[in-house]
């Protein structure tokens, strides 16, 4: 019997960027070949200048049928909207 190789996840941090971005899912034995793979898959054109891989079966995620009463407490805090906040010239990035 064939065994499949795990699905694995591949975020890329871009050039330009401050955050890691979902690219798309491959499929590898290992972490390393995963890297290896998303590396000449997904940052051909020098595009990305670091890479994170996860194994698909080690995320969780919540359920968007339930996002009505996941979410709905962050409602009621307005602080948390940055409507309230003035920020300095200075501050870059945000």
């Amino acid at each position: 019997m064939k065994k499949n190789w795990p699905l694995w996840e591949i975020f890329v941090r871009s050039k330009n960027g401050l955050e890691h971005r979902h690219f798309g899912s491959l499929h590898a034995s290992d972490a390393e070949m995963a890297l290896e793979n998303a590396r000449d898959v997904y940052t051909r054109r020098n595009e990305g200048v670091s890479i994170w891989v996860v194994e698909s079966k080690n995320i969780t995620a919540s359920n968007p049928d339930d996002n009505g009463e996941l979410f709905e407490p962050a409602q009621d805090k307005v602080y948390r909207h940055p409507t309230f906040y003035e920020l300095p010239d200075d501050v870059k990035h945000m």
